[in-house]
């Protein structure tokens, strides 16, 4: 019992130790775009920032062939070497560099590409080599150094978005600069200070773990590129079904769907706060796997739930913190909320797949969601102009979790409680329709809030409990 009891308690602590590595850095990622409709010009000018961040975000597996993945999942294993790990995972992203230059009359077709070309590949090469010794430092276990870095890299962002926005009135240009200079700043960091320079040894390089590497990775390409069709594609179908759309440039509408991400970020930083601690658990916690990722399943979509009721609540309110022109992207919010919750819960399935080294399951879930995505996109865009493209990333977001939990049965079987799931989410539509339907809609949306909030916070507080409890008893102990 005290094992199990264990592995919960290690759970939390590396939770709660990312949790205040990544608050200042995601307090900022939190407010970033009120800022940001301040310190870009216009609705116009945020939407390019937010189409070439998403490029970005698009060639960043391409160019490293998600070996990020390979480096924290092999980088944990006791019996692999860790300096073949890095080195390996190092000269496989300059190789994609390289393969990404010659790629560039490719690249310059991406919307908008062509005029921020230097900028975006800096942005690129510099999210690589960041991630790449985050990850290895977490694989090795210095979690305090995660955190001292988030920090880190928290003030060098703010200090760069005030110097190339703020000061230079650079645009689109700062964003892209401020992103890449911050990554960079951290990557020096972390290079140096985690001591990743000792790792740095050509003759380290092992062609028969770099053929396992890949085998691992590389069906992580085409699952993160789904991932970026289901969740950043939405924004190049707007701008280009959206032109003249009442009026308006697609960039223009792009801008509001950026801006209606606010909100939701809330349940992102919470989702990834909670993974980078799960996935080193998931990993190493051996012992009654079933009911250990039944359990924390469980209380992890409760907490999601009084998340997403939450924010839909507060969506319209919260959207004066921005420039008047951006009121309107609050219509965006409700469904963005409800992918933001799908992509943390098919990313909690997804460590099924990487505990037991199948990404090719990873692969086909996402691919399966994608093709819907882009199909559905089109549809209901000329059913609902761009508000059509919120629904139709939820329901691909959807397929991916339900297609997961089918799947991942074969490899362990978690306790899904399917009926409890399809009450709560039938609580949040009836939330959202009567938020976009009804003219006097704060009671009913306050009342169903509380509701859902009544139904799911049980879970949350016996855990938080049962935890306490045995970190007092300790302390009397002590």
């Amino acid at each position: 019992m005290a094992s199990s009891q264990k592995k919960y308690t290690t759970l939390v602590n590396n939770t709660l130790l990312f949790a205040l590595s990544n608050f200042s850095s995601k307090l900022l990622s939190f407010f970033i775009r009120p800022y940001l409709s301040y310190a870009l010009d216009s609705p116009d000018v945020m939407g390019v920032s937010s189409l070439l961040q998403q490029a970005t975000n698009l060639l960043i597996p391409v160019v490293s062939l998600g070996v990020s993945y390979a480096v924290i999942r092999f980088g944990l294993d006791k019996s692999v070497r860790k300096d073949s790990v890095f080195v390996n995972g190092g000269l496989t992203i300059f190789a994609g560099f390289a393969i990404l230059l010659v790629a560039m009359p490719l690249v310059r077709l991406i919307p908008n590409a062509a005029d921020y070309l230097p900028y975006l590949y800096l942005c690129v090469l510099a999210s690589c080599l960041r991630t790449l010794c985050t990850q290895f430092i977490r694989a090795r276990m210095l979690n305090r150094l995660v955190a001292i870095d988030g920090v880190l890299t928290t003030g060098a962002l703010l200090a760069y978005y005030l110097i190339f926005l703020s000061w230079l009135h650079l645009g689109a240009t700062g964003f892209l600069l401020a992103n890449a200079c911050a990554d960079l700043t951290s990557m020096v960091f972390v290079f140096f200070v985690g001591g990743c320079w000792k790792y740095c040894k050509p003759k380290a390089f092992d062609r028969k773990l770099w053929r396992d590497m890949l085998r691992y990775c590389l069906p992580m390409i085409p699952a993160a590129i789904s991932f970026w069709i289901i969740n950043a594609s939405d924004m190049f179908f707007v701008q280009a079904m959206c032109e003249e759309y009442q009026g308006r440039s697609g960039n223009y509408w792009v801008g509001l769907l950026s801006a209606g991400y606010f909100l939701p970020q809330v349940i992102t930083i919470m989702g990834s706060i909670f993974y980078e601690a799960w996935q080193l658990s998931a990993v190493t916690e051996e012992q009654d796997r079933e009911a250990f990722f039944s359990k924390i399943f469980r209380v992890y979509a409760c907490a999601m739930f009084c998340c997403v009721a939450g924010v839909i609540m507060l969506c319209r309110p919260m959207m004066h913190l921005f420039k008047a022109e951006y009121y309107d992207g609050w219509t965006f919010v409700p469904f963005l909320t409800l992918c933001s919750m799908c992509t943390c819960l098919n990313q909690f399935l997804n460590s099924v797949y990487v505990v037991y080294k199948r990404s090719t399951g990873s692969l086909v879930t996402m691919l399966a969601g994608a093709v819907l995505n882009v199909l559905l996109n089109g549809a209901f865009i000329l059913l609902w102009g761009p508000w059509g493209v919120t629904p139709a990333s939820f329901l691909s977001l959807l397929l991916v979790f339900l297609l997961r939990a089918y799947s991942t049965r074969g490899l362990l079987r978690i306790d899904f409680h399917p009926a409890w799931l399809a009450v709560n989410l039938a609580l949040v539509l009836a939330e959202i329709w009567c938020l976009m339907n009804l003219t006097a809609w704060v009671l009913p949306v306050v009342v169903l809030t509380a509701v859902v909030c009544a139904i799911n916070v049980r879970e949350v507080y016996s855990l938080v409990q049962k935890l306490l409890g045995r970190f007092l008893r300790r302390r009397k102990g002590a």
